[in-house]
């Protein structure tokens, strides 16, 4: 992490927040990375080209909505994405286009509650589940489905279309 934020202020990422020297009193000898953000983020960035998690945030800026979606769905990940606008139209185009298992509007992080699945995409995601939340419970549970039908033989009327298996 600390050699990420370390590249990002090399190759001219604007740190506006740096938590890389960061301690902890009474724990400094710990390995503690405080909040970290980036603008002016370029995809030809190490910190854009690596997925990186908090508490580090890289945010990138595009000249139209289309070129956001394109910038967007053009990452080799598809964790997480935030679009910050008032038009809803746009808000709506953005979550119907987007490649990315979690979208947030006008949030900074789309991080699900535990009773959300975890929903990353493309290299975001490994394995064959979604384990978490609901997805977690699907996943450790057996369901069984019942389909039965009864019919008082008093109020039958009419013929008798049952299936008789003998």
């Amino acid at each position: 992490m600390l050699k990420l934020i370390a590249q990002g202020k090399a190759e001219g990422a604007q740190c506006l927040l740096d938590g890389s020297d960061f301690t902890v009193a009474g724990y400094e000898s710990g390995n503690w990375v405080d909040s970290t953000m980036f603008t002016n983020v370029t995809t030809d960035m190490s910190i854009y080209k690596e997925e990186i998690f908090d508490p580090v945030l890289c945010c990138m800026e595009a000249e139209t909505l289309d070129d956001a979606i394109e910038l967007v769905n053009n990452s080799p990940y598809g964790n997480g994405t935030s679009i910050f606008t008032a038009s809803g139209g746009a808000a709506r185009k953005y979550q119907h286009e987007i490649e990315v298992g979690q979208v947030g509007i006008n949030v900074p992080i789309p991080v699900p509650l535990p009773f959300f699945s975890f929903t990353g995409w493309k290299g975001s995601f490994y394995g064959d589940q979604h384990a978490y939340g609901k997805q977690a419970v699907r996943f450790c549970t057996e369901t069984k489905t019942i389909t039965t039908r009864w019919f008082d033989s008093e109020a039958v009327s009419g013929p008798n279309m049952s299936i008789n298996l003998k």
